[in-house]
């Protein structure tokens, strides 16, 4: 089993265009799938961009602020930004048991793990996806988002969680087709992390990932 030494880790620079991350995922995907490329986990954030999964529907665009792009993962529209970390996972589900729904709960237990922590509560919900905690308001709202697409089990896209973006630029949709719940983040929570602190954490967590992925193929 593949451990995290034998994975890519990259951290962007910069903030990368989503379509351009979009078209370097779409070539990774398929190196690692004929072989040719190590698997990736790769950190950064996007210029604001609106993103529309595989079941967006129309009438969630609100305010079309921001260019929208057609990402090709599930879900539906989401917001990306400065302020907002996201995480790609380019994994080899072949090596790691063919089990998307798997998959996608460590990827869940991952953020909420992490988050935890950092001191922030949080929890996932079956019937709405992504993680969420409490907001300021002591209601319920949204700290990450989760969408993923699997092509030939190697496995794209990922996860994003809110450090300090403009809260208000998710007005512009209905962020994952949940209109009942706000949305809130670290900053939000009175929690000043800096994105390289977030990244640190993310990695000190990642073996506790892997491993619950390995899990599935004693079982």
């Amino acid at each position: 089993m593949a451990g995290l030494e034998q994975i890519e880790w990259h951290i962007a620079a910069q903030q990368v265009p989503y379509r351009e991350a979009l078209d370097q995922m779409e070539a990774r995907n398929a190196a690692i799938e004929r072989g040719e490329a190590r698997e990736l986990i790769w950190q950064l954030e996007h210029p604001p961009v609106y993103t529309a999964g595989t079941s967006a529907v129309a009438s969630e665009l609100l305010d079309p602020r921001f260019e929208v792009v057609e990402a090709g993962r599930g879900g539906r529209y989401t917001y990306h930004g400065p302020g907002q970390r996201v995480t790609y996972t380019l994994l080899d589900l072949r090596k790691r048991g063919k089990d998307v729904r798997r998959f996608v709960h460590s990827l869940e237990d991952w953020v909420v793990a992490t988050l935890g922590g950092l001191g922030v509560q949080c929890w996932t919900v079956p019937e709405r996806v992504g993680i969420w905690t409490k907001g300021p308001d002591g209601r319920e709202a949204k700290i990450g988002a989760i969408g993923v697409r699997v092509r030939r089990w190697v496995t794209m896209h990922g996860f994003a969680v809110n450090l300090d973006p403009d809260l208000s630029h998710f007005t512009g949709i209905v962020p994952c087709g949940i209109d009942e719940f706000g949305v809130t983040s670290l900053a939000d929570l009175g929690i000043a992390l800096a994105p390289q602190a977030w990244d640190e954490a993310l990695k000190a967590h990642a073996p506790a990932f892997l491993a619950a992925l390995e899990q599935q193929d004693a079982s």
